[in-house]
């Protein structure tokens, strides 16, 4: 981040309109945008989904989508020169040498049938005119500079070879092999875990003091905001309602949506604000040495199993009624697969009792299991058939399990709907005529059809805005309190676990090694896997910055094992108060 600020800037927006063809017209899309960006700071653009920072974004790397997308008014000025106002053939020059972009999502943004070394070099031999040789150096010093080890042997693997975190590594080490003076990153870090998360802004930070280059910043997470800029940009509906020193916008905001945005952002607070634990009672689901892996086979014509995954090692714990457990931990500790075999959804093996009785392994066992036991996923829209009308996705347990037919199913879904604060009206449409929000609002009818006594909400908010977050975590524990559903929450985020949450359980490759109340979880961690997962949570104050001097060092490590490898298990012991940790004297 900058230590002062130069007078001139480095580029100037000046009322940015965006315009995109629909069947009923144009539509605007951003409006009257205007902003400034000097060397070496840091300018958050925050909002919900659909404010306009993405669309921001691709106007000014010229790249809205041809023909739909147009910029309809204003002018960016870089350098003295006026972006808009360039043939796509100077653009093409600075687009990823003097500006370069890091997107969302990776893995869609790196070729799939490309290996790294091979795209990493594409802009230096392109943009700086080096040759193949000296750019493959480059490419190596790039990776070995966002601290990707063994940087040479990456050079060969293709993006699927490596984790979201060093896919992402990778983005940054493309967008940063020419020197750019500006940096575009748009949600750099969405979709990845806390630890990662904090690792990608810390390294960005780095390389910013290090170069000198100013970074624009898109997000939606408050947190990350308060983490890092100097000043931030607040859109909503494609005008900035908002834009000042970051310090002044959290400590005293202008306009009202302002104060909304940050009201509605979970605020972490090492357990203070968890609910208490309940009253000891007989558990509704005991789960005993659960134990989930998955042979890999490779060989040829007749393949073999030559690895295998550790995906859930061992694991036990319990759910009482109306109970929220969290389980909680970076991709890959097996959070989401734990949910998918109390399901049935993946084999194996271990003892699980719903009310004392033993869950059998047949098609009949499990079909009646279900109807106790639902799941709400965390890609709603991936989650619900595009071909079926809502109403249907919604009756569809109705059907399957033979509870109920014509009108008084048609009734009892409607009830669902009104339920989720929804109405009978939108049951004729179909997913894709829905917000994000109102999906999950959906999924979240369906799992409740069959009147369950469990819901696995797996990272059920993770992909929602703050203010919609806000709205279905308030539904989900109305529906707790009404109907005294448990909860088996699995989450990263670390705000949101300490909100919802009586217990949390803390998984890493496979295991849970910290596990017992929330306000002791959090308040007082014991592991150091834990202390390093909750060291890594963004707050949303800027004047308690921490990521940039604490971010956790190195990755989950890989779960793939040779096929005899038998892991080590540590058991966990009381320290007091029903807080179990692994190893603990």
């Amino acid at each position: 981040m900058r230590e002062d600020t130069p007078a001139s800037p480095l580029l100037r927006v000046e009322g940015l309109s965006v315009d995109f063809a629909s069947p009923k017209g144009a539509v605007r899309v951003v409006e009257n945008l205007s902003f400034e960006l000097h060397q070496g700071e840091t300018l958050c653009i925050a909002g919900e989904s659909g404010s306009g920072k993405s669309v921001t974004a691709l106007s000014l790397m010229g790249l809205l989508p041809k023909p739909g997308g147009r910029i309809a008014a204003g002018k960016a000025v870089f350098d003295g020169t006026d972006l808009f106002a360039l043939p796509e053939r100077r653009m093409a020059a600075i687009r990823g040498h003097e500006i370069a972009m890091i997107f969302q999502e990776p893995m869609t943004s790196l070729n799939p049938i490309l290996t790294i070394g091979h795209q990493l070099i594409e802009g230096p031999m392109r943009h700086l005119r080096l040759s193949r040789k000296v750019a493959t150096e480059r490419a190596v010093q790039m990776l070995d500079s966002v601290r990707i080890a063994e940087p040479r042997r990456r050079l060969k693997q293709y993006p699927h070879e490596l984790s979201g975190g060093m896919r992402q590594r990778v983005m940054i080490a493309m967008a940063m092999a020419c020197h750019p003076k500006i940096l575009i990153a748009d949600e750099p870090t969405t979709a990845l875990d806390v630890t990662v998360q904090a690792q990608i802004l810390k390294l960005m930070q780095d390389l910013q003091r290090e170069t000198g280059t100013a970074i624009i910043l898109i997000t939606h997470d408050m947190g990350v905001v308060a983490e890092t800029a100097d000043r931030a940009v607040i859109m909503r509906r494609g005008r900035a309602v908002e834009t000042g020193e970051v310090s002044r916008i959290f400590r005293q905001q202008e306009h009202d949506y302002t104060k909304a945005l940050l009201a509605a952002v979970p605020k972490f607070a090492d357990g203070d604000r968890a609910p208490a634990p309940l009253p000891a009672a007989a558990p509704l689901l005991d789960v005993r040495d659960l134990v989930v892996r998955f042979d890999v086979r490779g060989g040829g014509l007749l393949p073999r199993v030559t690895q295998r995954v550790h995906a859930v090692e061992k694991i036990s714990f319990d759910l009482m009624p109306g109970e929220t457990l969290a389980l909680v931990g970076e991709s890959g500790c097996g959070k989401s697969t734990t949910g998918k075999a109390l399901l049935r959804l993946v084999p194996s093996q271990g003892k699980v009792q719903f009310k004392g009785a033993a869950l059998g392994q047949r098609a009949g066992d499990v079909k009646a299991w279900r109807r106790h036991m639902q799941m709400i996923f965390q890609d709603p829209m991936a989650s619900l058939d595009p071909r079926m009308t809502v109403g249907e996705l919604v009756a569809e347990p109705l059907v399957i399990h033979g509870i109920a037919s014509g009108a008084e199913m048609q009734d009892r879904v409607a009830r669902l709907f009104e339920r989720v604060g929804l109405t009978a009206d939108h049951m004729t449409r179909y997913p894709h005529e829905f917000s994000g929000g109102q999906r999950q609002r959906i999924c979240i009818a369906r799992a409740l059809t069959l009147g369950p006594q469990i819901i696995v909400a797996d990272e059920c908010v993770s992909a929602l805005d703050v203010s919609i977050q806000a709205q279905i975590l308030e539904l989900l524990k109305e529906l707790q309190d009404e109907l005294g559903v448990a909860y088996l929450f699995i989450s990263h985020d670390m705000a949101v676990v300490e909100q919802v949450s009586h217990r949390v359980a803390v998984m890493y490759l496979g295991q849970i090694v910290e596990m017992g109340p929330a306000q002791a979880v959090l308040g007082d961690p014991r592991h150091p896997y834990t202390k390093k997962l909750l060291t890594a949570v963004p707050i949303a104050d800027p004047s308690r910055r921490h990521l940039a001097r604490e971010a956790p060092e190195g990755e989950v490590p890989s779960p793939f094992r040779p096929v005899h490898f038998e892991p080590s298990y540590v058991a966990l012991r009381d320290v007091g108060g029903g807080h179990w940790v692994a190893g603990a004297a």
